[in-house]
């Protein structure tokens, strides 16, 4: 109200009503434009965070715009990882089985104490967040899940003293980077120097994951492990 009373009393001041408007618009852009980190922070207000979600302890940005990043106050597994590339694959996990029933989730990725969800490009954060953190909530810990079975290996330690070196650098130089970002990597096989290796979480769509990060992991493998070593993403 107060800017418009003003706009009779600045007729003598050329472009005042036009600033006036302009400002208006400003406001009104500031509240409708909300950002995906503004939504996120909803879920740290502790009034109601242990409340709503007391599993959940903090939403993070990931290097890739279609996957978030959920940060757990409790394991969700015990040093093991789960990763579901479709609906049908995460049947008999009821987390994975819970978030790609949301709709509009394209994988499930979670170990440790983070679930990393990707969604379609086309959805907005605003629309899914709040639906997703409903079953991670209700999610049991590492100690409610003890039951389960744990998942099967890549690859049998011991077998191969190659892969053995192989997976024990990714284990100290590259595993713990791509979690820290939401990801995983998973071994497929070894053929010859050619290592086969799939993405996990939020690396499974990230465009650098098949450039920059590819090379890179080759790049060290070679320097550490064998330098014929060839890294192929699957």
């Amino acid at each position: 109200m107060a800017c418009l009373h003003g706009l009779g009393k600045g007729r003598n001041r050329p472009g005042w009503p036009v600033r006036c408007l302009h400002f208006v618009y400003l406001q009104r852009q500031t509240i409708i434009q909300l950002t995906f980190k503004q939504t996120a922070l909803r879920y740290n207000e502790k009034s109601r965070e242990e409340e709503i979600m007391p599993k959940i302890a903090d939403i993070e940005y990931t290097p890739n715009p279609n996957a978030v990043k959920f940060i757990l106050k409790e394991p969700v597994t015990a040093g093991s990882s789960r990763s579901f590339q479709n609906a049908d694959a995460a049947l008999a996990d009821p987390l994975a089985d819970s978030l790609f029933k949301v709709g509009n989730v394209t994988s499930v990725f979670y170990m440790d104490r983070f679930v990393t969800v990707n969604k379609e490009e086309d959805v907005s954060w605003e629309d899914v967040l709040k639906k997703l953190a409903e079953p991670i909530r209700s999610a049991p810990s590492v100690t409610e899940a003890a039951a389960q079975a744990p998942a099967a290996p890549a690859f049998t330690p011991g077998e191969n003293p190659l892969l053995d070196r192989i997976n024990a650098v990714l284990d100290e130089k590259i595993r713990p980077g791509l979690a820290g970002d939401g990801g995983g990597l998973e071994i497929i096989g070894l053929h010859d120097k050619k290592l086969m290796i799939s993405y996990q979480g939020a690396c499974g769509s990230c465009p650098s994951s098949i450039g920059g990060t590819l090379m890179a992991i080759e790049h060290m493998l070679r320097e550490d492990v064998d330098a014929e070593l060839e890294v192929i993403s699957v």
